[in-house]
């Protein structure tokens, strides 16, 4: 569904994304993996086309992102859910306003139909009943299926998830990480899920993409992610202080540093 090719996206002089190539198959969780300041939902905005790379496509079928008009570019993002990492809900809306919010917006539907598309997203997430809460009254893993079943509203082709499990207790982690896996399967969507939660990820994904410093370190299915060999895959499953992924990012001694303030 989507695939990239030789993806850059630099920031002055911290290059985020390093030529990155992965592909997104259609039906399936994909799952990208890596550690703070890895790239990942730098990955994420370009995928959703919601920032541009320095170099590098981002092919949507067989359209670049990069290329598109303005136009066409907001078209194509009628197929695109997001569920951002904080949920995003629109505080003065209440849970009902909240996901009906794209229709309200971008459709012409009659309200009554509008409803019964709400009530059927919210059946799906367990959240059926809290139409009137506003967004202060809900719990963070209420917040996280609200903001999931307004990224499903519109039906789109792929769901876009920033750190889905953020904050959250485990067992509304739990909760949140078994919705994806399930609608996923059952509506025939595609899900792209952006997180650092390891056990998480194994549990629901199709396929596993793991990043380090901008660039793919190893991808492939839950298993071979979990038994891979590579010294910089294990410290991060196994959560290790020490080993090839360094703790200090900086690229200069901190010494030479030092010695260059003085002068």
């Amino acid at each position: 569904m989507i695939r990239t090719e030789g993806l850059v996206r630099q920031f002055g002089d911290v290059v985020a994304l390093d030529h990155t190539n992965i592909e997104i198959k259609k039906d399936q969780v994909t799952v990208i993996l890596g550690g703070s300041g890895s790239g990942k939902t730098t990955l994420l905005r370009m995928l959703s086309a919601l920032d541009a790379p320095t170099h590098g496509s981002v092919w949507f079928g067989d359209e670049d992102l990069a290329q598109l008009s303005s136009k066409r570019l907001y078209e194509l993002r009628g197929k695109m859910g997001m569920v951002f990492q904080y949920s995003a809900l629109l505080n003065s809306l209440n849970v009902y306003d909240n996901v009906a919010f794209p229709l309200h917006e971008h459709s012409d539907l009659d309200e009554s139909v509008i409803q019964t598309m709400v009530q059927m997203k919210l059946e799906q997430v367990g959240m059926r009943g809290f139409e009137q809460l506003m967004p202060s009254e809900l719990s963070g893993g209420m917040a996280k299926r609200v903001a999931f079943a307004r990224a499903m509203i519109a039906d789109p082709d792929v769901v876009f998830f920033d750190e889905p499990t953020s904050g959250l207790d485990p067992i509304s982690a739990g909760i949140v990480t078994t919705l994806i896996h399930d609608i996923t399967k059952k509506t025939h969507m595609t899900s792209v899920v952006v997180t650092h939660d390891v056990h998480a990820a194994l549990e629901i994904a199709d396929h596993v993409i793991l990043l380090w410093q901008g660039k793919v370190i190893a991808e492939g299915q839950a298993d071979a992610i979990a038994q891979s060999e590579d010294p910089r895959v294990v410290q991060f499953i196994q959560g290790r202080p020490d080993g090839p992924i360094p703790f200090s990012r900086s690229k200069t001694p901190y010494h030479e540093d030092l010695l260059r303030v003085r002068l």
